[in-house]
């Protein structure tokens, strides 16, 4: 099974074709999104004024009550006030957080390191975790404390992140990963479908009823369409 396949550069297509090419079946399906944003020539100041009013109202009111502090390079102990963040945040557990660690340094060495640390009253509320590669800045990562909600840091770290990235790394573009979270439409104005290739060998006799029932669907599909 491959995941979360990208098609705008035909990737998913490619994967499909090379595995159908050496004979194994291949169920194709939709499986999530990617919100992203293309800015089309604006500068920081036209993409705000682009945004739900909802949304600035929000951050005109809540910019103020927190301190906002922004680095282009790891830092330990602000990794580890993220780390502390998360854990008390609405966030499941990290899967691997010694390999996103791990990944954050590399980028750091590499310059493409942007993260973000909101304090209020001196104690770490909120973090974001963003890259820029090329023309284009990537959202990794983004917390804060369920008990710091009402204060809104998470717009606040947003906006900040998204001012550095558009008017002094100069993107034209800025993908907030997988996930159909309504907040992400407050910042993004596009989205692409992500795939699942679910892919049997043929000759494995035990792949045969799953064929087969993925056959069945992919018909019934079809007669439901007209």
């Amino acid at each position: 099974m491959l995941d979360k396949l990208a098609d705008e550069t035909g990737h998913a297509t490619a994967c499909d074709r090379a595995f159908r090419q050496a004979g194994w079946f291949v169920s194709r399906k939709p499986c999530d999104v990617n919100h992203y944003l293309d800015l089309r020539g604006r500068d920081y100041t036209a993409f705000l004024a682009d945004r739900p009013g909802q949304l600035r109202t929000t951050l005109k009111r809540k910019a103020k009550k927190v301190d906002v502090t922004l680095s282009t390079r790891f830092h330990a102990r602000e990794w580890e006030a993220y780390e502390d963040i998360y854990a008390d945040s609405w966030k499941p557990e990290e899967g691997a957080p010694e390999v996103l660690r791990a990944f954050a340094e590399q980028e750091s060495v590499a310059g493409r390191y942007r993260f973000a640390l909101a304090r209020h009253d001196g104690k770490a509320i909120a973090a974001q975790f963003w890259t820029v590669d090329g023309s284009t800045a990537y959202i990794h990562k983004l917390a804060h404390r369920k008990d710091a909600k009402a204060l809104s840091p998470g717009t606040t770290l947003t906006t900040a992140l998204f001012q550095h990235v558009i008017d002094v790394d100069g993107v034209t573009q800025v993908d907030f990963g997988t996930g159909d979270d309504p907040y992400k439409r407050d910042w993004m104005e596009q989205k692409r479908l992500r795939w699942r290739l679910t892919c049997y060998r043929r000759s494995s006799p035990r792949n045969w009823p799953h064929i087969a029932k993925a056959i069945l669907r992919k018909l019934v599909r079809r007669k439901s369409a007209g």
